[in-house]
């Protein structure tokens, strides 16, 4: 049976994870949001060689399981942090690695590849007459790209930008495999020492929905106010 009484303990004890999860999935997207702009960029420039490994590095990431390479680099970044830093004549244990930063890592590496997508229909979506109009008119490459191009790209890219936020935020539950406790492995903990397994996972669905929410209404307000100034 649903017991209301044990929803307010646990949903306390739950929401100790908020401010964790969203401090992970708040860097993941920033910086898989810079790794993913750099390869759209090298894709839409088309630079040679740069461009083939950008190609290579998407299809290989957006293959393979997020939590393939959370394992990976749980096994694989401690030695080789170590090792990087042999080379470099400082003493390193690499498998003091806290799980959270490997954890950032993989999912940093993983989202990015889908960023670049993101970034790259954005910049698709540029109408390059507008580019050209502004070249007649005396403007500097870096001038069309900051004043003209950047806003209209930011705009179109928005939305996704949105869902990937919220993708990311549904992938850190797959931290708990490593011993990482986001708002999901919060949850089973609260759970198991009660066993109101419905209860807790309730709670757990209602904060996600509430975080989802507001990421769209931040989203939406931005980007009106961004097709404004655009």
């Amino acid at each position: 049976m649903f017991d209301i009484e044990v929803l307010l303990p646990d949903l306390w004890s739950i929401l100790s994870a908020v401010p964790v999860t969203l401090a992970m999935a708040l860097a993941i997207f920033v910086l898989s949001t810079i790794i993913g702009s750099l390869f759209a960029m090298v894709e839409y420039r088309r630079i040679p060689v740069l461009r083939e490994l950008v190609v290579a590095y998407k299809v290989a990431f957006k293959g393979v399981p997020m939590v393939i390479v959370i394992f990976l680099s749980y096994y694989g970044l401690p030695p080789t942090l170590q090792f990087l830093s042999s080379l470099i004549g400082v003493e390193f244990n690499g498998h003091s690695t806290p799980n959270w930063i490997t954890l950032i890592v993989a999912l940093t590496a993983c989202v990015a590849a889908f960023q670049a997508e993101v970034v790259k229909g954005a910049l698709n979506s540029f109408d390059t007459g507008q580019a050209d109009a502004a070249y007649s008119l005396g403007y500097r490459r870096g001038q069309v790209f900051r004043r003209i191009m950047l806003p209209q790209v930011i705009v179109a890219a928005i939305p996704d930008l949105a869902n990937s936020f919220m993708v990311i935020m549904k992938a850190l539950s797959l931290g708990f495999a490593i011993e990482v406790v986001d708002i999901f492995a919060q949850s089973q903990l609260t759970a198991a020492l009660n066993f109101y397994y419905l209860e807790a996972f309730v709670i757990a669905v209602v904060i996600y929905m509430v975080i989802a929410y507001v990421v769209t209404y931040a989203a939406d307000r931005m980007e009106r106010a961004l097709r404004v100034w655009a």
